[in-house]
């Protein structure tokens, strides 16, 4: 969602399962869970566990409609069905609703958007205006790249060509290596970037944190700041 306009969000409780059909197939068996639908008509199925990272989502432009259940589904337990649609793909999600226990309607009023501290929003701005720190043959696609689930700091291409996604802390730690891990799942599934692959990287990076990327497949780079703002000899270590 774009900062500066006024959004709503619908939130339903509600014992259902769930099918994501399109280049990939998903099935969640029946549960009670959270479901969330945004002004920009991106659907997100939530459970208790996993923070803030849906089971399923179906990012925007996507259009939802509500059905009546034929006589197998209301059989079935089904009251109502969501049928999800991306409006650029054939990607659909289906949502089996067997009974809602909650259901609201919310103005979030204007979002001015993200805020980042000052030395984060500093790293970014030097590390785009220096994307050869990354690697030899980087080039910058965009900073602030939009997504439905909020916006990766730095897009860019390496030498190869492939897609890269940067996010950046100060302090990096697990919750970090877990927002870039969703920025990765939704990018990847965009035809016109995938294969996408992950860069974290901090002013420091906790062991623990450095295990989880690794063992997800994200490079993680140590960046000096002093040298960025050329107060310093070296610009980055990239382990």
């Amino acid at each position: 969602m774009k900062p500066g306009r006024v959004h709503s969000v619908r939130l339903v409780i509600a014992k259902c399962s769930v099918d994501y059909e399109g280049r990939l197939r998903a099935h969640l068996p029946l549960a009670t869970r959270l479901l969330m639908v945004k002004a920009d008509g991106s659907v997100l199925v939530h459970s208790d566990g996993g923070s803030y990272k849906p089971l399923n989502w179906m990012s925007p432009p996507a259009v939802m409609r509500v059905v009546e259940p034929d006589e197998e589904q209301a059989a079935e337990g089904d009251i109502e069905l969501w049928h999800v649609a991306h409006q650029k793909s054939d990607d659909r999600l289906v949502v089996h609703i067997k009974e809602i226990i909650h259901d609201s309607q919310h103005n979030l009023g204007i979002d001015p958007g993200l805020i980042k501290d000052g030395v984060e929003s500093d790293l970014q701005r030097l590390l785009a205006d220096q994307i050869e720190t990354v690697g030899t043959g980087y080039t910058l696609i965009r900073r602030e790249y939009m997504t439905a689930i909020g916006p990766v700091d730095i897009l860019a291409r390496d030498a190869d060509g492939a897609t890269v996604a940067i996010e950046l802390k100060r302090n990096g730690d697990i919750d970090g290596v877990e927002q870039l891990t969703r920025y990765l799942e939704l990018l990847n599934r965009d035809p016109l970037l995938k294969p996408v692959r992950g860069l974290f990287a901090a002013q420091k990076i906790k062991p623990q944190a450095r295990t989880l990327a690794t063992d997800r497949g994200i490079d993680c780079l140590i960046l000096d700041y002093d040298a960025m703002r050329g107060l310093d000899d070296v610009a980055a270590r990239l382990f």
